[in-house]
């Protein structure tokens, strides 16, 4: 499971958010900061399928640890 926590949320939403386009680019940011960097965690090794995960901002990024 994936525990998106409020900085990782109000992180997506502040670099998703773009005046002229509204929440349209909320998508990409969704993918580029969030998908993305768990994806190659798993792939590497990080993480298992079946573990409890979360996810925090960290500066410009969005990092991930196991939980409980």
């Amino acid at each position: 499971t994936l525990a998106v926590g409020d900085s990782a949320r109000t992180f997506l939403a502040r670099v998703g958010y773009d005046p002229q386009f509204g929440a349209r680019p909320l998508k990409r940011a969704i993918q580029q900061y969030l998908l993305d960097p768990l994806a190659i965690k798993l792939l590497d090794g990080d993480f298992k399928p079946g573990d409890a995960i979360a996810a925090e901002a960290k500066g410009n990024s969005v990092e991930f640890s196991l939980t409980e």
